[in-house]
């Protein structure tokens, strides 16, 4: 694990209010604390400038009350959803930050690959547990992720999330799902053409991701008893590969 000390947050990028792009929050307005650093290197990572020591020239070691500060110019005073990524942002010292949000109406959401387990994913307002399929490189933590459900409680609303490129990630995605038969299932199509950290408005190959939701839902639909919801990336759809959208 990565550690930090209590109050100093290792932040990649605050950006926003932008809309969510994906999973079941689709949609909101949000403001964006992503951290840096990350415990897992997947294969197709779309945020290698958050998850790279290379990268780590860029990012700001910052205050919890410096983040909160960002956050509220950012965000105008208005009360809005935060989301909590990276990287991996559970390696992060986040509890107090989500604390001092919440005195002031804010909400937070996080999500995270489950490999890491905080007592304050239980003050979350919503936790996204997504767990990497085969094609990402990376092996699950069946029992990390059973902790981090431990920690959350029944206090957020908790909602599983998996990134599918082919086959063995959608079977992946079944099995895991199949563990939590209560949580709420969410699908996206891969996008196999994540840009370099340095080049952020790289193209991408949306015939490609396209293809992949066609497939995906066809998928879905065959599978009646798995009640997963497929949905895009909104944000790859309207803006590509580029940050701070």
């Amino acid at each position: 694990m990565i550690h930090t000390r209590s109050n100093e947050i290792r932040v990649s990028e605050i950006f926003g209010p932008t809309i969510q792009g994906e999973g079941v929050l689709i949609g909101l307005p949000t403001v964006f604390v992503r951290s840096g650093g990350c415990d897992y290197r997947c294969s197709w990572c779309d945020s290698l400038h958050a998850v790279d020591s290379n990268y780590r020239h860029e990012w700001q070691t910052m205050s919890t009350e410096e983040v909160w500060q960002e956050i509220v110019r950012l965000s105008g005073g208005e009360a809005v959803m935060v989301s909590l990524s990276g990287g991996n942002p559970a390696i992060q010292p986040l509890g107090d930050l989500i604390g001092r949000g919440h005195e002031n109406g804010y909400r937070f959401a996080l999500e995270t690959q489950g490999s890491v387990a905080r007592d304050w994913f239980a003050n979350l307002d919503v936790l996204v547990l997504s767990p990497k399929p085969p094609s990402s490189g990376m092996e699950t933590d069946w029992e990390a992720l059973d902790d981090c459900l431990r920690s959350a409680g029944n206090k957020p609303q908790t909602v599983l999330k998996f990134v599918v490129f082919d086959e063995a990630d959608y079977a992946y995605a079944m099995t895991a799902a199949a563990r939590h038969p209560h949580l709420p299932v969410y699908l996206q199509p891969g996008n196999h053409t994540p840009p370099p950290a340095e080049e952020a408005d790289a193209p991408i190959d949306i015939d490609g991701v396209m293809e992949r939701m066609r497939w995906l839902v066809d998928r879905v639909v065959a599978d009646r008893w798995f009640e997963a919801r497929v949905l895009p990336q909104l944000h790859v759809l309207i803006w590509g590969n580029r940050r701070g959208v």
